[in-house]
C-alpha cells in the first residue's frame, strides 16, 4: 500500500506530512535525519483529505489558535514506542515532562533512556508532542527538528497561554 504526502511551510522550516487511509503517519522535519521514521513508497498527494486536515489544524496552532489536535493517527513502532507516544499525547499544552516522568507514567521507571530513544523517533511531531518532553534539570535536550524548533515550539505554546 502506497502512503501518500504532501509538504508544507511552517515556522519551522518545511514539514512533510504523511498519511495512510487509517490516519496521519509522519510530520518530517525539512532536515530530518534520514531513516529516523521507516516509511514505504510515497506518493504525493496534496488533496488527501487527512493531510489537508493536518495542514488546517497546524496552521491554527502555530498561529496560537489551536491547543489541541483532532486527527487519526497512525502509529507505526513497536509496542514500547507507541506506548510512550501515547504518553506523549497526554501532555498538556504548554506543559512539559521530563524523561523519567514518561518512564514512570508508562510503567517503566527505570527506562528514561529507552523513552529517550523512543521520543527520539517519535514520527508524528507536533501533534505527538515530544517537543514537550525536557531534560530533568530543566533543559532543553535533544529534538528531531532542532533545538530552535523545539523552542520556538514551546514559545508559541506558552505565549497561546497567556492569551
Amino acid at each position: 500500500m502506497t502512503d501518500k504526502f504532501k509538504t508544507i511551510p511552517s515556522p519551522v522550516g518545511a514539514l512533510t506530512l504523511v498519511a495512510s487511509d487509517a490516519g496521519l503517519i509522519a510530520i518530517l522535519w525539512e532536515n530530518d535525519r534520514p531513516g529516523r521514521v521507516k516509511l514505504g513508497e510515497l506518493e504525493e498527494t496534496p488533496d488527501h483529505p487527512i493531510l489537508l486536515e493536518t495542514e488546517r489544524q497546524l496552521a491554527a496552532y502555530f498561529a496560537g489558535a489551536r491547543a489541541t489536535f483532532d486527527l487519526p493517527l497512525d502509529f507505526r513502532g513497536t509496542d514500547f514506542q507507541k506506548s510512550v507516544w501515547a504518553a506523549l499525547l497526554t501532555i498538556p499544552f504548554g506543559e512539559t515532562r521530563s524523561y523519567g516522568e514518561i518512564a514512570q507514567q508508562i510503567g517503566r521507571p527505570k527506562a528514561s533512556r529507552a523513552v529517550g530513544a523512543a521520543n527520539g523517533r517519535n514520527p508524528i511531531s507536533i501533534i505527538a508532542p515530544c517537543h514537550r518532553v525536557i531534560g530533568t534539570n530543566g533543559a532543553l535536550t535533544g529534538f528531531a527538528g532542532g533545538l530552535a524548533a523545539k523552542e520556538l515550539l514551546l514559545g508559541i505554546e506558552r505565549r497561546a497561554g497567556k492569551a
